[in-house]
């Protein structure tokens, strides 16, 4: 679409893709417990939930017992769909 952002705050993305179901819930967990973004090869470790985030980007972090990492895909316009939310990025480890 035209005029999409390059970049989206994070704690906006991880609402969006449905990995927490209030964007105040992600707000939380990033101040708590932070996530690593890898972006060309370089990995930096962040708590601050307005770290903007690009396609292509890794993004590595704890839900419960599990670790993820997703590739993001796309940056959305809106909480969509769990169907939508799911193309917005490319899941990289099998969790146990």
């Amino acid at each position: 679409p035209v005029n999409e952002p390059d970049s989206v705050r994070l704690d906006i993305w991880l609402w969006r893709a449905r990995f927490f179901r209030t964007r105040t819930l992600a707000t939380d967990h990033l101040k708590g417990k932070g996530v690593r973004i890898s972006r060309n090869g370089q990995t930096r470790r962040t708590d601050k939930p307005g770290a903007a985030i690009s396609v292509g980007d890794v993004v590595t972090f704890g839900r419960g017992e599990h670790i993820r990492t997703v590739e993001i895909l796309a940056l959305g316009e809106r909480r969509g769909p769990a169907e939508e939310a799911r193309n917005l990025y490319r899941l990289l480890e099998i969790e146990p």
